[in-house]
């Protein structure tokens, strides 16, 4: 399979990241139990940008895209039997973020696209945690039959089926990819919601200093396939999610 124009850009976004280092740190100072080591992925900054904190999860937010650009979770045994809250389906539109920059409910009427959580329902411990995992913020418009096999079944259980047996915190990086570009990328909605090409989960075991990537294409017919590894995932995204760490593969 080919991935159009990742490497090149990915190689300028992640020179210019570089550059910016402290750019999303500063912003999730309110919540840094998210990261390994408490350091937030390294971001080129873009204006539209800004960091959200909930109770189990974090979301950088892009205004361009209006969806996440990350959301990132730290799951271990406790948390994952904890998770055991009713799912309720009430879908919000973050307050927090300008209307002219967030997704709304609308957007995703009769699109044909689902809500695709991020940060899965199925993984929040409490109630409050999983009314927040609601929030438009924390979705994207993922393929409906995806978002309800391949995803939930070999990427998100899979995930949290590790966390469930793993001797420390296990940290969890979910976000989408757009090609070429946000801008060149398929929308939906009155808002302009765009669609990502692909979706990418990051599990990284602390206690092991281990780490893979799911890396599925956002269509239909996608089936499970075999992880990536952490050094092709920063390649194709341009993302350094674990700064200071040199994971194994």
């Amino acid at each position: 399979m080919r991935y159009p124009n990742i490497p090149t850009f990915a190689a300028a976004l992640l020179l210019s990241a570089y550059a910016t280092a402290s750019y999303a740190a500063e912003n999730f100072a309110a919540c840094p139990q998210f990261f390994a080591n408490s350091k937030s992925p390294v971001v080129a900054p873009r204006p539209t940008d800004r960091a959200l904190c909930y109770d189990a999860f974090a979301i950088l937010h892009s205004g361009e895209s209006k969806t996440a650009v990350f959301v990132a979770q730290k799951l271990n045994r406790a948390s994952v039997a904890d998770a055991d809250e009713k799912r309720k389906d009430r879908f919000f539109a973050d307050a927090r973020l300008r209307s002219a920059e967030r997704a709304e409910l609308n957007d995703y009427k009769n699109s044909g696209w689902s809500r695709g959580h991020m940060a899965p329902a199925g993984d929040m411990p409490t109630v409050q945690a999983m009314a927040q995992s609601f929030s438009l913020a924390n979705m994207v418009p993922q393929a409906q039959k995806h978002n309800g096999g391949a995803w939930a079944h070999s990427v998100e259980a899979a995930t949290r089926k590790y966390a469930s047996r793993a001797t420390g915190d296990v940290y969890v990086i979910t976000g989408p990819v757009f090609t070429p570009s946000i801008s060149q990328s398929a929308s939906i909605g009155p808002g302009k919601v765009h669609v990502p090409t692909y979706l990418f989960k990051l599990v990284y075991d602390q206690d092991k200093n281990k780490a893979w990537a799911h890396w599925h294409l956002n269509d239909d017919a996608t089936r499970g396939s075999k992880p990536i590894s952490y050094a092709e995932l920063v390649k194709r995204t341009g993302i350094e999610f674990l700064p200071g760490l040199t994971p194994k593969e």
